[in-house]
């Protein structure tokens, strides 16, 4: 065997494997189940439902396109990651590793209004979300009524380091996400007719299956929702079954 080639290959892996490391430690979702390497000058990873997240040290350039959901009544008056009391009324929002305190613009790109919120809480923990944003915000762009939209999102401006270490105090996720009620939206009608016809055919093999009307300001929205948690954990494995089943546009509700 070429002892050369052998060092060579040796080494090449030792590179690769470093370079893995490092795309895991900065991605801007990244998350394990270990307790990731901190950088100096980053923020402490913080742990939920087992997964570690790694939060950014500036917000500076940064960009994600996702889906955006909001959370409102429920939540009200409760503490938020920096330890403001969360009000569904604010112009503020969640994100898993954003610095708090930074402002971002969202974008609705199934109807291109445009929002500025301000990060002071953690989460969302749900698949295939990128943003939280409050009842009002929410409202603003068109989210309310159904419940979620792929958005943009963009960082304009970036925390001063006092604000993140000192307000924070690294306590994130400190709104209960973990237990409620939670039910899981499948569709939105205009027609009440188009709902109840898809509750019928749901009504067959799942339970729990209602319609939830709610009034938009210009008319009624008629959505229909299906089964019930009381666990955010259940509620995620109950969402993959849904997925395996072919509903791949079910999302969790907390009402």
């Amino acid at each position: 065997m070429n002892l050369c080639l052998t060092k060579k290959t040796a080494l090449l892996f030792f590179k690769i494997h470093f370079i893995c490391i490092l795309l895991a430690v900065f991605n801007s979702g990244c998350s394990t189940s270990e307790p990731p390497y901190t950088p100096p000058g980053h923020p402490k990873p913080y742990k939920v439902m087992g997964k570690y997240y790694q939060p950014l040290a500036h917000a500076g350039g940064f960009r994600q396109q996702g889906k955006a959901s909001w959370y409102g009544k429920k939540f009200h008056g409760r503490k938020t990651a920096n330890g403001e009391i969360y009000n569904m009324y604010a112009m503020t929002a969640a994100h898993k590793t954003l610095p708090l305190g930074t402002r971002v613009k969202v974008h609705n790109m199934n109807n291109n209004k445009e929002i500025v919120v301000r990060i002071n809480d953690r989460g969302p923990f749900v698949r295939g979300r990128i943003i939280d944003l409050s009842y009002t915000a929410a409202k603003k762009i068109g989210i309310v009524g159904p419940g979620t939209a792929p958005v943009k999102i963009v960082a304009i401006d970036d925390p001063s380091k006092s604000e993140t270490q000192n307000r924070s105090g690294h306590k994130y996720a400190s709104i209960d996400y973990y237990t409620g009620n939670f039910t899981f939206q499948v569709g939105a009608f205009e027609n009440r007719k188009n709902a109840e016809e898809l509750k019928t055919k749901l009504a067959l093999k799942y339970k729990n299956v209602h319609i939830k009307p709610y009034k938009n300001g210009y008319n009624i929205l008629y959505r229909v929702r299906i089964g019930k948690c009381s666990t955010l954990k259940d509620a995620i494995r109950y969402e993959k079954m849904l997925a395996q089943d072919g509903i791949h546009n079910a999302f969790i509700v907390a009402e």
